[in-house]
């Protein structure tokens, strides 16, 4: 059953619910005051027989109103009929329990059938107590209220139809805009992408799914471009190694060479290997830590041996590498030192900065700062190197982007791409400070371990991958 559907069936219902209850009140209510008049009709005749009958002598039936079937009967505080108006009709049956309960003040009323009766009690002249039963059939009144019965009834019938047709129609008008912003989802596609959706109506609940939709969008068309500008990236550098590798070995095999000739070439064929390997172990990095945050393996880890441990490894491969780690307000708990992170991928985004201080910079230096505020720790990797532009601050950590100063230099342009990746699976921030000539400087905060109680809270957070808000 769709929502059409649904609303209108829901609507008629409820609607339906209020009309039935309301109909029949009416018609209980009617039926209440026609017993009420009727019973003060019958009290009615009940004295004004005794009374004639006391007065006169006689009761004359041509002088008074006639009621249908009606039949009036005096008894004497035993129970012994002194008076019947008519000798046709039989009396209305009356027990000695109906009689009892009469009084002066109260009367009593009783129904059988179509016939209604009503008991008074009246004292004559004489201080003698008489009860008067009166009957009779309200035929009028019963005919009235089975007329209204029926206008009632098919007035219900009648309202369902018009409520049904007219809560069909109103679901219709109320889900038209549901079906516009379906028929625009539907229109998008990759190639565009670009579209956004359209509420003519600004100021309701659609109106907000549509702005959260598109802002769904605005990310789904973010990731796309980044994506196929990756895909893109990727295969031209991985198609200039390969390329270079083909031209080096065609150009071998059109002579025969010396020994030294070929060693030349397969260390130049080396060369590029090692290079493919490294854009793939950076691709490969990447794409580990642009995955579900939930397969991560986050552990504890000392921050100043993370540091230690990418330093240890960048010598060793570039001994011509100066890297410097200083310490400010070194905390005197060691507990102060730990972040929950993942290991190897804490110290890839630290290898990276470390690398590209040295390798941007003449001197190949650059100075690490560690520093601790309260739950946080900092981290600030300096350089005395090219600097960056302003027109290229805010492309540096797309991936493969390269500015024009750094084309000489061996890389790809994913180290800060998956460096800043990193700090945030972390709930960490990167930012950048850079002045061409002089140098850049990359800070990063990161938060710290505090007790036990947060420990686990933080774990509960990171696996979820909830990054609530930093203060």
């Amino acid at each position: 059953m769709n929502i059409r559907t649904r609303l209108t069936v829901l609507f008629v219902l409820l609607v339906a619910s209020i009309m039935l209850l309301f109909t029949v009140s009416v018609y209980y209510l009617y039926d209440q005051f026609r017993e009420q008049e009727f019973r003060q009709r019958l009290e009615e005749k009940a004295y004004t027989t005794v009374r004639l009958r006391e007065d006169v002598g006689e009761v004359p039936q041509n002088d008074l109103p006639i009621l249908a079937d009606e039949q009036v009967t005096i008894y004497n505080n035993r129970g012994i009929v002194l008076y019947n108006q008519s000798k046709q009709h039989p009396r209305f049956p009356v027990t000695i329990h109906f009689l009892n309960k009469i009084t002066l003040r109260q009367s009593q009323y009783v129904r059988i059938g179509d016939l209604e009766a009503v008991g008074v009690r009246h004292l004559n002249a004489n201080r003698q107590s008489l009860i008067i039963v009166a009957s009779g059939n309200d035929r009028y009144g019963l005919s009235k209220l089975t007329r209204l019965r029926e206008i009632l009834f098919f007035g219900w019938l009648l309202s369902l139809i018009i409520v049904g047709i007219a809560g069909y129609l109103f679901a219709t008008d109320a889900l038209r805009p549901i079906s516009e912003l379906i028929g625009q989802a539907n229109a998008i596609s990759a190639t565009n992408i670009h579209q956004r959706l359209y509420v003519g109506r600004q100021r309701d609940e659609l109106a907000d799914l549509a702005s959260t939709f598109n802002d769904l969008l605005n990310r789904l068309e973010e990731a796309f471009v980044l994506q196929k500008s990756f895909v893109s990236h990727a295969s031209h550098e991985l198609r200039t190694p390969l390329t270079v590798m083909m031209g080096q070995i065609e150009v071998t095999r059109l002579q025969a060479r010396s020994t030294d000739d070929y060693e030349i070439t397969l260390d130049g064929l080396l060369d590029e290997v090692k290079n493919m390997i490294r854009l793939v172990n950076g691709l490969l990095e990447l794409a580990r830590a642009s995955s579900d945050v939930v397969t991560l393996n986050y552990q504890p880890v000392r921050i100043d041996e993370l540091l230690w441990q990418a330093q240890s490894q960048l010598v060793s491969k570039n001994p011509d590498y100066q890297i410097d780690i200083d310490f400010d307000n070194l905390p005197d708990r060691e507990e102060e030192l730990v972040v929950h992170g993942e290991e190897s991928l804490l110290q890839t985004a630290f290898q990276n900065l470390m690398e590209n201080g040295c390798k941007y910079s003449s001197d190949k230096s650059v100075s690490v700062r560690l520093s601790f505020d309260t739950g946080w720790v900092r981290l600030n990797f300096s350089d005395q190197g090219y600097g960056i532009s302003e027109n290229d601050l805010p492309h540096i950590f797309e991936p493969f982007y390269r500015s024009e100063i750094t084309m000489t230099v061996k890389g790809h342009g994913i180290g800060l791409a998956l460096t800043r990746r990193i700090i945030e699976l972390h709930r960490g921030h990167i930012k950048v400070e850079s002045t061409v000539g002089k140098g850049t400087t990359f800070r990063i905060t990161l938060p710290i371990l505090r007790n036990s109680s947060t420990d686990s809270d933080e774990v509960r957070t990171i696996e979820s991958g909830i990054k609530p808000e930093l203060t």
